[in-house]
């Protein structure tokens, strides 16, 4: 592959690489023809597709933690390989909706899955790129994605040019094979052993008035963790940002054509392929990971008075200025990812990576659910001066990571003591 290729070498992770791809080319097939098949073809309104959407990804949102669990007691690989199967047959459920109820009925469990479909997908990218590896992985993965959404969106640009009920039974069922091929690929790697559980004896330490006290919690049990996630959740909405809030700022405040919002989408999936690897690095262990967060916050806010500064400007600067703006989104876009992955992984307690990347999930998924509208209305509605005030928000998060952080390291487990000339 060449340097500008985001596969990995061949390996376990190039295997994982390949079913991503696949798998994302289905996403960007649905991403792209989902809201027009419904409207257009089955006959719902917009308005009950955005509802019923909103109801099925804040229900779906409760499969995490549950299912990143069974992730930290079962094969990361079959499981996902599983949950995969299980999407393609809700995909090709949606040949049936013709009504409302039945399209709850289908949206409700696809979004269930595909939640905890997120978190056994983390355990598993633990689990190939090792502790030392998974932040790499992470970021390489991402790189991946982002270049099969691109080509699946691409694809389904032929169905919606079509226009016809065939095309678009045809964009769901080829939505529905990705799922199938990206499961016959997870099982080509070989099988993952399951999370080290906690060993006998060891507690997840609380620091308490007379130090620290040993209790088994779960991560929604975890404050500390669930601080930290948080902080990372509040920085997660910078993708509600790019999608929703910069396309209709471009077109409204900005007053650029509609094509330039399609320029700035693939400027950031340009430089999200192409930098999502090197920007990585550096966050693999928590205390580090913070400190990039912290950067990304900065380096988001730092974005804001760009993009408000295009509502002064004429049509040319503007669209100039937007794609500067989008450049420096994505690197603080890309470190957050880096980092939140990181801090997610590392905090984790034994035994539990899993279980902690469902929290961690669960916490962007609401942050993300809640933004789409409160992010609308502050920056759509409050003109530049809403820019300012969220970037003052994403400043003040990252700002918060180092310490939130420290303060969770010191609750993190103590190795267990060792007898003299047993291997660690």
């Amino acid at each position: 592959m060449g340097r500008l290729s985001p596969l990995p070498p061949p390996g376990p992770l190039r295997t994982l690489a390949y079913a991503t791809l696949v798998n994302t080319v289905g996403a960007g097939l649905w991403l792209a023809g989902g809201a027009l098949y419904l409207t257009r073809d089955v006959g719902l309104s917009a308005t009950s597709v955005g509802a019923g959407l909103t109801v099925a990804g804040l229900v779906g949102l409760s499969a995490s933690v549950p299912l990143g669990a069974l992730a930290d007691r079962w094969d990361p690989r079959t499981l996902r390989a599983v949950l995969q199967v299980g999407q393609a047959v809700a995909a090709l459920a949606y040949l049936l909706v013709g009504s409302f109820p039945a399209f709850l009925a289908v949206a409700v469990p696809e979004a269930l899955l595909a939640a905890g479909n997120l978190a056994v997908r983390a355990a598993l990218v633990a689990a190939v790129g090792g502790p030392d590896g998974r932040v790499h992985a992470f970021a390489t993965l991402r790189a991946v994605a982002n270049l099969g959404i691109t080509v699946g969106t691409a694809l389904a640009g032929i169905a919606l040019a079509v226009d016809t009920h065939r095309a678009y039974q045809v964009l769901i069922v080829g939505n529905a094979a990705t799922y199938l091929l990206s499961a016959a690929l997870l099982l080509r790697l070989p099988p993952q052993p399951v999370a080290a559980a906690w060993p006998a004896g060891a507690a997840h330490r609380s620091a308490g008035p007379h130090g620290p006290t040993g209790t088994r919690r779960g991560p929604l049990r975890d404050g500390r963790f669930l601080a930290v996630s948080g902080v990372s959740a509040v920085l997660s909405t910078h993708v509600t940002v790019l999608v929703l809030v910069v396309p209709l700022w471009t077109v409204d405040r900005a007053g650029a054509p509609p094509p330039v919002v399609s320029a700035v989408l693939l400027a950031n999936t340009v430089l999200t392929v192409l930098l999502a690897v090197r920007l990585s690095r550096g966050a693999e262990r928590a205390a580090p990971a913070a400190r990039k967060l912290r950067r990304a916050g900065l380096v988001l806010a730092a974005a804001t008075p760009l993009y408000a500064a295009t509502a002064a400007l004429p049509v040319l600067p503007a669209v100039v200025l937007l794609l500067v703006a989008t450049a420096v989104w994505t690197v603080g876009d890309l470190w957050h990812g880096a980092a939140g992955a990181g801090l997610a992984y590392d905090l984790a307690r034994p035994g539990g990576i899993g279980a902690y990347q469902g929290a961690d999930g669960l916490l962007a998924g609401l942050a993300q659910a809640l933004g789409r509208g409160l992010l609308t209305l502050l920056v759509l509605g409050g003109g530049p001066v809403g820019w300012l005030v969220l970037g003052g928000i994403l400043a003040a998060a990252g700002l918060a990571a180092p310490a939130l952080a420290r303060r969770a390291i010191a609750n993190r487990p103590a190795p267990e003591a060792r007898a003299a000339g047993v291997p660690g």
